[in-house]
């Protein structure tokens, strides 16, 4: 197996030099351990983090019995697996079983690695079985295992105190007697009225695997599946909805003892979304509000308000041209783009409408209003969008939390105001043709019922 040094020297020349510093490695007994690396800042280095995780792993090679292995930056915002289910019950077979399919599951997807689960096998253990002639002779299983125990780990028979430390008496077997389980089956068990019985003949005992640990959630066990994904190959929300629509329900429907729930950032993601789309929607209702108020409209806030769309197709083409994945920071900043797209399209529609009320037609008002509200429109937005570029190409650690909400807010406002000059003035124009219609339609209906009731009259 290669060490530690040799793995940090191939390393070192498969990233670039000056991209690892050095590392060190914590042993946890003979069962674990950890190796922490410490990386040069992400501007001074030409690899991300995601790319040296992968590089790392192809340096690792293939550790036998190993049952987690993981790679991942501790800590942060956003910190654990990208991908975390749970299941719980109350039968632990059927959860291994829902478990290993759901990891096999998320192997197939390119991109997705460290899929573990939380279930931990530990060391052979022998488990006790009451016979009916022991229950007969007054015999319980606790009885029955609490002799077991005192035979061979010992009875606490007295404390007897030696200077400053506290020396325990324990009564058990001799050493001979204790070391394997032929000992066990030819031990003697004392019934309730005081007879002694050998082992074999109350009891049996089976092998069978424990536990190091049991998880519990509200009282029932539960195992635990996460995984990383690499946001370059495959986007996490793509495998989480497959997983939601394609696996857990065929799961829940094969073993129905089986409950589910998302857990860790999976979960933590589903409640940011449906909270900011809670938020959007009190944040349009608002910009309605303010915008009907002056206008004295109901119908005008609606033309400056068809602009939001289009910003956020602008916002997720962004997001593609640069190779960054939609995220949660992202919907914050499409969120505060719908504020920020409807100023030119407002400043159309006032335009309009200050030139119909000077006795401009309709048609003449739209057509001067993106002639000459052009250059204050196009200025803005330009100044606006070269305002944030030099966030979105800022490399340092500390721009990377914005830099999602940069991209929104600058390519939908870039992309919403060309939408703007073409679309706003048309809306308007169509916005006046429904009306006209409803106006006209509404006197020939007054008029034939003024007609119809002066017939009657006559």
């Amino acid at each position: 197996m290669q060490s530690l040094e040799d793995m940090d020297n191939q390393l070192v020349n498969e990233t670039g030099e000056g991209a690892v510093k050095h590392s060190i490695a914590f042993s946890q007994g003979a069962l674990g351990g950890q190796v922490f690396v410490e990386l040069s800042k992400g501007e001074e280095r030409t690899i991300t983090d995601i790319e040296l995780y992968d590089r790392w792993r192809d340096v690792i090679p293939e550790i036998p019995g190993v049952k987690t292995f993981n790679i991942g930056a501790p800590g942060g915002p956003g910190g654990g697996s990208d991908l975390s289910f749970e299941f719980s019950g109350k039968d632990i077979n059927e959860m291994r079983l829902v478990s290993a399919e759901l990891k096999t599951f998320l192997e197939q997807y390119e991109g997705v690695s460290d899929i573990n689960d939380s279930f931990a096998n530990g060391a052979d253990e022998i488990r006790i079985n009451i016979k009916p002639l022991g229950e007969a002779l007054g015999l319980s299983l606790s009885s029955l295992a609490q002799q077991v125990r005192y035979g061979f780990y010992g009875a606490e028979a007295q404390r007897i105190q030696r200077d400053d430390e506290e020396i325990k008496v324990m009564i058990r077997y001799p050493k001979e007697q204790r070391n394997s389980i032929g000992n066990l089956e030819t031990m003697r068990i004392r019934a309730a009225n005081g007879d002694e019985i050998p082992f074999a003949e109350v009891a049996d005992i089976e092998i069978g695997q424990g536990y190091t640990s049991i998880n519990r959630v509200d009282g029932k066990r539960s195992i635990s599946v996460t995984a990383k994904v690499n946001p370059d190959v495959i986007e996490p929300n793509t495998i989480l909805r497959d997983v939601m629509v394609q696996a857990i329900p065929q799961y829940l429907k094969q073993y129905p003892g089986v409950s589910f729930k998302l857990q860790g950032n999976s979960k933590e993601q589903q409640d940011a979304i449906m909270s900011l789309a809670q938020g959007f929607l009190f944040a349009l209702f608002a910009i309605y509000a303010l915008l009907a108020i002056p206008l004295k409209s109901y119908s005008q806030p609606l033309i400056i308000m068809s602009v939001i769309p289009f910003g956020i197709v602008g916002a997720i083409i962004g997001h593609m041209v640069l190779g960054q994945s939609v995220s949660v920071l992202s919907i914050c900043g499409i969120i505060a783009l719908s504020g920020v797209v409807v100023n030119d399209s407002l400043i159309m529609v006032d335009f309009v409408n200050r030139a119909r009320a000077e006795g401009m037609s309709m048609i003449d008002a739209a057509m001067k209003a993106g002639s000459e509200r052009f250059r204050a429109i196009i200025l803005t937005s330009l100044t606006t969008f070269m305002g944030l570029m030099p966030i979105v190409f800022e490399r340092s650690l500390q721009a990377q939390v914005v830099i999602p909400m940069a991209i929104s807010l600058a390519f939908g406002i870039l992309f919403a105001t060309v939408i703007t000059l073409l679309l706003v003035p048309a809306l308007y124009m169509v916005l006046d043709d429904i009306k006209s219609i409803l106006s006209k339609t509404y006197r020939a209906k007054r008029d034939a019922e003024r007609a119809e009731l002066a017939a009657q009259a006559n």
